[in-house]
């Protein structure tokens, strides 16, 4: 049985009134929280690694992009720069990415 299964099934309760809002509250909140695989300090550092993606201000050709990519994930600017050109060539969704990365990721 899966989350939403479970969450319905409980809703059904409530509503029959064999579950307080109480009770409600807590069986949804353990399950919810039971289901979950990743630890809510490795979910906590994802977050921080995506917060602290910024472009490059040093490391950039056109907008920083790559180079803030590099910064963030360790591997070279130019290996991300290659990648978007090939991105580029293979379907144009290169381009739209980038752009997209210019537009909404702040610069350091």
């Amino acid at each position: 049985m899966n989350i939403a299964d479970e969450l319905a099934k409980l809703e059904e309760m409530r509503g029959r009134g064999n579950l307080t809002d109480e009770e409600f509250a807590q069986a949804k909140a353990k399950i919810i929280g039971g289901s979950s695989s990743a630890s809510p300090s490795t979910a906590n550092a994802n977050f921080a690694a995506v917060n602290a993606f910024r472009r490059s201000s040093n490391d950039r050709w056109i907008a920083g992009v790559c180079g803030g990519l590099a910064k963030s994930t360790g591997m070279e600017s130019w290996l991300w720069r290659l990648l978007f050109c090939i991105l580029l060539i293979f379907g144009g969704c290169g381009l739209l990415i980038y752009l997209l990365a210019w537009i909404f990721v702040p610069t350091e």
